[in-house]
């Protein structure tokens, strides 16, 4: 009688957008793969290192909801790994920098299913670098402070981000003018140099400017959209110094060209 084998799930870190920026180890994971549980923000050329029959699963959100429920995500997951099937869980930036990678894995842990996380380069990191502004700079800034805009039951301790010396927000875009208020009134000044990253990487990206008081109204005006990031610091104003870089464009398309399969488990 065969002995049934279980399967194993990697998360693995897609990146920021640009497919240069996938690392070796996602790409030959890809390439063994059963089946990949992908999200919104995975450019098509990615999915381009997957078997020819393995299974494409979106399970994406878009329009500020969820397409698949975080907890169905987590019983196609385990269903998939049982049926003997390897599985890449393939998720924006890195899947422990505001990507529920630590939920996944709680969940595959609990249900006693193998795995390992494959990190990422985040777009915390990512964005900002492609927008020619360096989070940390010698005499400028020593450290960064990475936070999220969108938390669900806790109020951020916007004194404590407010002093951060460079502040890297995700998720700022629909709570840009909140966000902005809370951290001038925390005691950040309304002159800090402040920068949005609109789809940094893509080759749509957008990089907004204006002193921290006035970036929401900038916004506003821009129409910026998703994914944007937001930075604040001194280091912003480097960016003007660094003219060559701030021009350079990478060379991406952009997210409309994203494939989607219905998402589902047998």
């Amino acid at each position: 009688m065969s002995q049934h084998v279980e399967g194993i799930v990697y998360l693995v870190g897609a990146g920021p957008g640009d497919p240069g920026l996938l690392t070796l180890r996602a790409a030959r994971l890809l390439a063994s793969a059963d089946t990949v549980v992908y999200d919104r923000l995975i450019h098509p050329e990615v999915l381009t290192h997957t078997r020819p029959h393995a299974r494409l699963v979106f399970v994406g959100k878009e329009g500020g909801g969820e397409s698949v429920a975080q907890e169905e995500i987590h019983t196609l997951l385990i269903a998939q790994a049982r049926l003997g099937r390897t599985v890449v869980r393939l998720k924006g930036g890195d899947p422990f920098v505001f990507g529920r990678g630590g939920e996944e894995a709680l969940a595959l842990e609990a249900a006693g299913i193998a795995y390992e996380v494959v990190p990422g380069v985040s777009s915390g990191l990512a964005a900002p670098a492609a927008a020619a502004i360096p989070v940390t700079h010698r005499g400028v800034s020593g450290s960064v402070t990475f936070a999220t805009a969108h938390r669900t039951g806790q109020a951020p301790d916007w004194a404590h981000l407010a002093g951060a010396e460079t502040l890297v927000l995700f998720m700022a875009g629909r709570r840009l003018e909140e966000v902005t208020l809370a951290l001038i009134a925390a005691g950040r000044a309304p002159s800090t140099p402040a920068a949005i990253v609109e789809a940094g990487t893509w080759a749509h990206q957008r990089v907004i400017e204006a002193p921290l008081a006035s970036i929401a109204a900038r916004a506003r005006e821009e129409a910026v959209g998703s994914p944007a990031l937001l930075v604040v610091g001194e280091v912003v104003s480097l960016r003007a110094q660094l003219p060559t870089l701030a021009r350079t464009r990478p060379g991406v398309a952009g997210p409309e060209q994203f494939l989607k399969v219905e998402a589902g488990h047998e």
